[in-house]
């Protein structure tokens, strides 16, 4: 086991991490901007060293700061959370040449997982279910509209190195197929530095389901069942829940052996997220992989009692996993609430100090963060702040206590997105689990003109 490892990370993701390696008797190293001088991580880990100021390209993205950091402190591992440079391959190659170990996937995996192309071509191979497009990436308009006469409208163009919502383009006429292309290729361009885009058919009415799958180095690989994340906004994630509560047994055994089958088709090992999307006939496609820990891994742990960071730290640093896929046992309903910086409804940012922080408790009720009283929410990152997690036996005793736990939550000084939550919680569709990935903006609309 490793006796220190350094976190590549801020925020609530950085403090889990260093929990994790606090269980396992392992030294924690933070790195922070100058606008982290007093984060929460910061202050958790046994040391923390400044890698440069406030914006995030000259810090947490800054390669060579980050591996001088684990030169001078003697690191022997460096996890990279989610986020900044966390599905870097690039990165995890420098770290694994240096000599340290990368608590994440292969770089090899990672690549074929983050090249949206090559990652169907392979699960095409391993029959994994893929939406109706294009066999490889389009080159040219002629192309574009030769896929379109078979897939039919509506279509999404789709950025090939793109993650998290981003270089994604609805097409549904042939009108706007040529000028959409040229503009999902010059936004791939600027983006992601690579103009690689493909066609897919569009859903109209998906939900998005994701499993969780966990692999070592011996060739073990097991699936942790599924979380439903169709409670977006802009490809966001805003709430999400495990199980998911709307599949059959029969679909829930089949899209979690299709992850499995996705995962083992790149040898992954560690912690990953295969993404699907559910149509309403419970058919479901293959979306594409984060190869890191996901926001949301708190529901599949409450549900399974797995400790997910904890094994991404035992696996990279060799060891099998101590349990077959028999042993992992699915018990109760989760929720996790996304807590943002943020109007509720107009959803502009709210940086500023925290004049008072104070978080729920009670059984079974979980707050993954890292902020207190007197913090200062800086304006440089992402505005999530916090993340409320519940446990229950079943899906309405869980929202309940969901909403129990929001009303206790107090965070002043700044606005948060808590209302939103509060008012999501009590919506009737929400509550019969009737809602697809374009419920909630179809919704906050309808709010918008009361």
């Amino acid at each position: 086991m490793f006796h220190k490892i350094l976190i590549a990370n801020r925020g609530e993701i950085a403090v889990r991490v260093i929990r994790a390696c606090k269980e396992l008797g392992i030294g924690t190293v933070a790195v922070y901007s100058e606008a982290d001088k007093e984060a929460m991580h910061t202050r958790l880990a046994d040391e923390s060293i400044c890698i440069g100021p406030a914006a995030g390209a000259q810090s947490y993205l800054h390669i060579p700061a980050i591996m001088a950091a684990a030169e001078l402190t003697d690191a022997q591992a460096i996890h990279p959370g989610y986020g900044f440079l966390a599905e870097n391959a690039e990165f995890a190659e420098i770290v694994i040449a240096s000599g340290l170990t990368w608590i994440g996937p292969t770089p090899k995996s990672m690549r074929i997982m983050g090249d949206k192309v090559k990652a169907k071509q392979r699960m095409l191979e391993a029959n994994v279910p893929l939406v109706p497009g294009s066999d490889g990436a389009i080159r040219s308009v002629e192309e574009a509209h030769a896929v379109a006469k078979e897939t039919g409208f509506p279509l999404i163009i789709k950025a090939a190195a793109g993650g998290g919502g981003r270089g994604m383009k609805v097409v549904r006429s042939e009108v706007s197929l040529a000028s959409s292309f040229n503009i999902c290729q010059t936004e791939a361009k600027t983006m992601f530095g690579d103009d690689t885009v493909f066609i897919e058919k569009f859903l109209e009415e998906p939900r998005h389901i994701e499993v969780q799958v966990l692999g070592d180095s011996h060739g073990n690989l097991v699936h942790l069942y599924e979380r439903e994340c169709s409670i977006q906004r802009n490809n966001q994630k805003v709430l999400e829940e495990a199980p998911s509560p709307s599949i059959s047994e029969k679909t829930r055994k089949a899209i979690c052996a299709a992850g499995v089958a996705a995962a083992k088709a790149v040898d992954y090992e560690g912690a990953g997220t295969i993404e699907f999307l559910l149509n309403p006939d419970q058919s479901f496609y293959f979306m594409e992989m984060n190869t890191r820990i996901q926001v949301e891994h708190p529901v599949t742990e409450f549900i399974t009692g797995v400790d997910l960071v904890e094994w991404q730290i035992r696996v990279a640093s060799g060891e099998k996993l101590a349990f077959n896929q028999k042993k992992i046992k699915m018990k109760g309903h989760a929720i996790e609430c996304r807590i943002n910086a943020e109007h509720p409804f107009k959803f502009t940012p709210s940086p500023g100090m925290i004049k008072l922080y104070h978080a729920p408790g009670g059984r079974s009720v979980r707050v993954d963060s890292a902020v207190y009283t007197g913090y200062t929410v800086p304006p440089h990152y992402d505005s999530m702040i916090a993340k409320v997690i519940t446990h229950a036996r079943d899906r309405a005793k869980c929202i309940r206590r969901m909403q129990r736990s929001i009303d206790e939550l107090a965070i002043i000084g700044i606005t948060t997105n808590c209302e939103l939550h509060s008012r999501l919680l009590a919506n009737p569709a929400f509550q019969k689990a009737d809602f697809n990935i374009h419920f909630l903006e179809k919704w906050l609309k309808e709010l918008n003109k009361v």
